[in-house]
């Protein structure tokens, strides 16, 4: 039995994918095919689609990174910043998209989803702060609604984290840079028992530019223990994180000009909070003649206390508008998947299924008024109890010589029990399901050379709060469809590149607003775009790497949504980097990236600023086991805006409110030195 296009790099990625991508096994163990397995994937090659990828290590080693959640920004024409204190979730854009903090970008860490429904501060909140980046052995990333296995907030995409299972070599490292930064990270592994036990440690402290210092302390562990024994593969890991932070929020533009304060601060010095992450998981792989089999199961404790005020005086001219978005819950879930290999109608056949099931128990999650931190007034108060199980099958047949086919379906049940502790006629329990169709075709007419045709159905769930709201109840999962064509080529020698146009319709904008407490519904939109990626590595100490996206998003009905530019959505992004690896003892990168304007209203009449920013790593071998190294960050010192709004807020000096353009502005040029040694 002949399988031409079943290569050991396609059933990595359909292996690692069918559980969240909760692991990094292969198929290599499975003698039915006579198939060669490559190793880690060194660029963003892929077998399914123009724009699926996997980003190695060896990409990420020498990336300048300021904060842990920009390793997403490996992937091409996704934006990573920040509107507030650094120890709360990113902003995130891409496709058209502004993902808020994680709405419709789905993520997940050892197979473990990070995305948070029914959350306090916003759907699908993504903390992403608690990663370790010199932990990380892949980043594999999606694009589109267009995989059985990927469910709620994948419209857009999904990025499956993994840690290495060992360390070359165990590590310390000390950082100090501007603005009382200091980081400590030891991290080990050995052998134990015929397994491979992991553990890092890390202490950060930043204070940031911020005339009131936010003071951001991060303190975070891992420790894994991973083991194979013949045709099986067991992994656990525990992780903690607890972060804690002053904040200074965007502010209006018009304070800063008038001089009531800097460039750098805070019109409420005491916003800013506290968040924890507890969480252990397991993993279990087995493989055999026919395919793989896989299993994984998770517990997670979350918590967090958020102060913020965006609006000053605007709705509570004594007190202030400053309020606490508070979130506690137990998360428990897992799956289980199998990838067998065999025929079908007499065609060459991958079959992926399995199951997949979440349950977060919200033992509180609410909106109070405060002042100072300290409450006057409870907005909302709730316990939750939402489950989501779904089952997917996906199958994918080898037409011909030249032509693949994936055809998938995926199906999701929910359940959505509210208990308002406000308002009662909020409590009641509501139960959704929806069916998610996926049809992709893959040609390889030249060597070296593929055309992908992908299309699907996706959606994302809404608060469950809004789906019980007893005025004006929310849909309780949207629906979105899309699709693209793509080709990726490697025709030239070292040189990968694709281009890819794609479009999403999305039945409604409609989300809950976490900070008013209120469902705010939108018309049906529609996204589209153009991708360009191209990955270089001519020889094996030198990569580059360039990406452009062009987006386009629209309301569908201008009249019913105030205009017919979606607000906040990314319109284009550019970025390019190079990075050195061991050359004669040095090594570094250098990184730019272009986060063009936007519409901020729905007119158009208003729109950000673009900024480009230029980030440098510099590093050097001074022994066999000690280097050292500098990053600069903003290395040109360009006056930008890390996030851009355009609302309506009310000064304590002012009598009547003003709309304004609302800024968090971008830190100026920074350095962090690091020692690292090797034993």
């Amino acid at each position: 039995m002949k399988y031409p296009m079943l290569s050991g790099v396609m059933i990595g990625v359909i292996l690692s994918s069918s559980l969240y991508a909760g692991g990094e096994q292969t198929l290599k163990d499975v003698t039915l095919l006579p198939i060669s397995v490559k190793g880690e994937a060194e660029s963003s090659y892929s077998t399914d689609a123009a724009t699926e990828g996997t980003v190695s290590a060896r990409q990420l080693a020498n990336r300048p990174i300021l904060r842990p959640a920009e390793v997403l920004e490996s992937v091409p024409g996704l934006i990573v910043t920040q509107h507030s204190g650094d120890g709360k979730a990113n902003q995130y854009f891409l496709r058209g998209f502004s993902l808020d903090h994680g709405t419709d970008f789905f993520t997940t860490i050892e197979g473990m989803p990070t995305n948070l429904p029914t959350h306090a501060h916003g759907q699908g909140y993504n903390d992403l702060n608690f990663l370790i980046p010199e932990l990380i052995s892949t980043v594999m990333y999606k694009k589109g609604p267009y995989y059985a296995t990927e469910g709620d907030f994948a419209s857009t995409g999904s990025a499956h984290i993994h840690y290495a299972d060992s360390l070359p070599e165990a590590m310390a490292s000390v950082t100090v840079g501007s603005f009382n930064q200091k980081r400590v990270l030891n991290a080990n592994s050995l052998d134990l028992n015929g397994g491979k036990l992991l553990y890092a440690l890390e202490y950060f402290h930043n204070d940031g530019p911020w005339e009131h210092p936010e003071g951001y302390q991060r303190l975070n562990g891992v420790v894994s223990y991973t083991k194979e024994e013949g045709r099986d593969s067991y992994k656990i890991t525990a992780m903690a994180y607890k972060g804690d932070w002053d904040a200074t929020n965007h502010v209006p533009l018009r304070a800063i000009d008038s001089g009531i304060i800097g460039t750098y601060g805070s019109l409420d010095p005491s916003d800013g909070g506290n968040t924890h992450r507890y969480s252990l998981c397991g993993e279990y792989t087995h493989r055999d003649k026919n395919g793989v089999t896989s299993a994984n199961a998770y517990v997670i404790d979350y918590g967090l206390d958020l102060f913020s005020n965006f609006t000053y005086y605007l709705d509570y001219p004594v007190e202030g508008d400053q309020f606490e978005q508070k979130d506690a819950r137990t998360i428990l879930g897992g799956n289980v998947g199998r990838v067998s290999v065999g025929s079908m109608l007499g065609l060459n056949s991958v079959q992926s299924y399995g199951f997949q099931l979440r349950h977060d128990a919200i033992r509180g999650v609410g909106l109070y008024n405060t002042t100072n931190r300290v409450r006057f007034n409870t907005i909302t108060s709730d316990k939750v109890n939402e489950t989501n199980a779904a089952l997917y099958y996906q199958n994918e047949l080898t037409l011909s010589d030249s032509i693949r086919m994936i055809a998938g379906i995926r199906g999701d049940l929910y359940r959505f029990d509210v208990t308002s502790d406000v308002n009662p006629a909020d409590t009641a329990v509501k139960t959704a399901t929806i069916a998610s169709p996926k049809l992709s075709f893959i040609f390889a007419p030249w060597a070296d050379t593929d055309l992908f045709l992908n299309g699907g159905y996706g959606f994302h769930s809404n608060d469950a709060r809004g789906v019980t709201h007893a005025v004006d109840s929310a849909t309780q999962l949207v629906r979105t469809k899309g699709g693209e064509f793509g080709v990726r080529t490697r025709a030239v020698d070292h040189l990968e590149s694709s281009v890819a146009l794609w479009m999403m319709d999305s039945d409604s904008e409609l989300v809950f607003a976490g900070d008013t407490g209120g469902t705010e519904p939108t018309g049906p939109s529609r996204r589209m775009g153009i991708e360009w990626a191209n990955y270089w590595t001519p020889t094996p100490w030198f990569i580059l790497d360039a990406d452009v996206a062009i987006s386009r998003a629209r309301y569908k009905d201008p009249s019913s949504s105030g205009g017919e530019y979606v607000p906040e959505a990314i319109e284009q992004t550019v970025s390019i980097g190079a990075a050195i690896t061991d050359y004669e003892d040095y090594f570094g990168g250098l990184r730019l990236r272009y986060f063009g304007s936007r519409a901020l209203i729905e007119d158009n009449s208003v729109r950000s600023k673009p900024s480009t920013l230029v980030n440098l790593k510099v590093g050097r071998h001074l022994t066999k086991n000690m280097d050292v190294s500098v990053d600069m960050y903003n290395l040109f010192n360009r006056k930008t805006y890390d996030i851009e709004y355009y609302y309506e807020s009310k000064l304590a000096t002012e009598s009547t409110s003003v709309t304004d353009h609302m800024v968090h502005p971008g830190e100026p040029r920074s350095a962090r030195l690091t020692l690292t040694y090797r034993y």
